[in-house]
């Protein structure tokens, strides 16, 4: 009897542990705290075209009762998407507890300027008085379809092919990027000093020596957003044909015993024929030296650093010009063609080199072709370069005054007599020097159009 009597407690005590138990995880269940979770995005900063914008929004527990997403501009909410989803089965086990959908914005139906998004997610707990978890997910956002508007300001340009020419304009404000496009060559604008607050901007460019009748030449520019200004130029830039002799070069096997030797470093097989290696230094290394000068465009200053007339290496003779097309004969047949990008100036044996106006050394080094050399950077994608050198006197970042020494005349790379190979850039583009050491040209072209006095 006694022992029944506590066979009965016992089970009794089980019952209501059970009952207990049952009610605090039910309890737990429907007062759960763990919220929702939403996935949005990615999203732009800027809103310029209609979005597909992903939204993912997850609950593990309870489910996801209701979701809404607006858009707010000042005291304006637009609903983009408001949805509540039906209690299904025990405790919302069969309801939703995973939703995906792909949000469409439009900006033609919002006002430009700051959006900003937010994301509502409740769920089916009881907590909260009754109303759920609730997960609030924002992202903030400028509506801006409208591009930066773009005028020309220079008149009438003239420009010689495998020339430099200047044009002034003007932007708005919301530019971040502008200038011109030469076909697909681009050279970027920079602030004009004359009147910077007014959205006026400098442009040097060059047209290339292979230029082809009919090029598309247009004015670029474009805001944070990414919208994009075009204005079509052609009718403003007329390029002059300009003529560019052709020279034959023999070499002979004297010649490369005598400059092999210092492209060693350079050649990948040392076991070929001297011609043959001849051939890989006048194209792979030449295109690789190429792209060195090119990569410098980007290390300018966005301000003016040369004043006055360009100097030209004293007491020189021209022995090669700008575009002459090479073709180097080897053993009476041609083997390889290409195009002088500068003007050979000879004088005394290591001569002395003088900087041809103010600026700063951006490279001075080794650089293959074009042995030691030096490029000195004259501001707003300008820049000289001087190769061939036997010494060099200045190093990278130092600033240099017109006709300070840098160097000497040399030998070095691939060259034939001791000379001054001399470059003129203009955003990495090689241009013809012989503009740049004419005063009367500089001040039709260049400083009638920067409003600024000639000195």
């Amino acid at each position: 009897m006694h022992k029944k009597r506590n066979t009965t407690l016992i089970l009794a005590v089980c019952a209501t542990v059970l009952v207990f138990g049952f009610i605090g995880w039910f309890l737990v269940a429907i007062f759960e705290g763990e919220k929702p979770k939403i996935q949005l995005g990615p999203i732009p900063v800027f809103l310029t075209k209609t979005a597909e914008v992903p939204l993912i929004v997850t609950d593990a527990e309870r489910g996801i009762r209701t979701i809404k997403v607006t858009l707010k501009q000042g005291t304006r909410h637009i609903t983009l998407l408001e949805k509540r989803f039906s209690f299904e089965g025990l405790l919302n086990a069969e309801g939703v507890h995973r939703f995906e959908t792909v949000l469409t914005i439009n900006p033609s139906e919002f006002n430009q300027g700051r959006a900003d998004i937010e994301v509502y997610a409740w769920d089916y707990s009881r907590s909260s008085g009754g109303d759920g978890n609730l997960t609030i997910a924002e992202h903030k956002m400028t509506v801006d379809t409208i591009p930066p508007a773009l005028r020309l300001v220079s008149p009438l340009n003239y420009v010689n092919k495998g020339g430099t020419g200047l044009i002034v304009y003007q932007t708005t404000s919301d530019a971040v990027k502008s200038g011109l496009y030469v076909g697909k060559r681009f050279s970027p604008g920079y602030p004009s000093a004359k009147s910077p607050e007014q959205g006026m901007h400098v442009c040097y460019f060059g047209i290339p020596v292979d230029t082809t009748k009919g090029v598309k030449l247009f004015l670029w520019a474009e805001d944070k957003a990414g919208n994009i200004s075009k204005a079509n130029l052609n009718r403003s830039i007329h390029i002059r044909n300009k003529k560019f002799r052709t020279r034959k070069i023999n070499i002979s096997d004297r010649f490369l015993d005598e400059v092999l030797p210092y492209f060693a470093p350079e050649l990948k097989d040392p076991t070929l024929e001297n011609v043959v290696k001849f051939l890989e230094i006048n194209q792979r290394v030449r295109k690789e030296n190429n792209e060195v000068f090119f990569g410098l465009r980007t290390d300018t200053s966005p301000k003016r650093l040369w004043e006055g007339p360009w100097l030209r290496l004293k007491n020189s003779a021209t022995m090669a010009r700008f575009g002459d097309r090479r073709l180097y004969y080897y053993k009476g047949k041609i083997i390889d063609e290409q195009i002088h990008m500068g003007v050979d100036l000879a004088s005394l044996a290591s001569s002395k080199v003088g900087a041809v106006n103010n600026g700063r050394v951006i490279f001075a080094d080794r650089l293959g072709i074009y042995g030691l050399t030096v490029v000195i950077d004259h501001g707003q994608g300008l820049a000289s370069t001087y190769s061939h050198l036997s010494n060099i006197n200045v190093k990278r970042g130092q600033d240099v005054a017109k006709g300070d020494v840098i160097a000497s005349t040399g030998l070095t790379g691939l060259a034939g007599g001791d000379h001054l190979h001399f470059g003129m850039m203009v955003s990495g583009l090689f241009v013809n020097p012989i503009e740049w050491w004419d005063n009367h040209w500089i001040k039709d072209n260049v400083i009638r159009k920067l409003g600024t006095g000639y000195k």
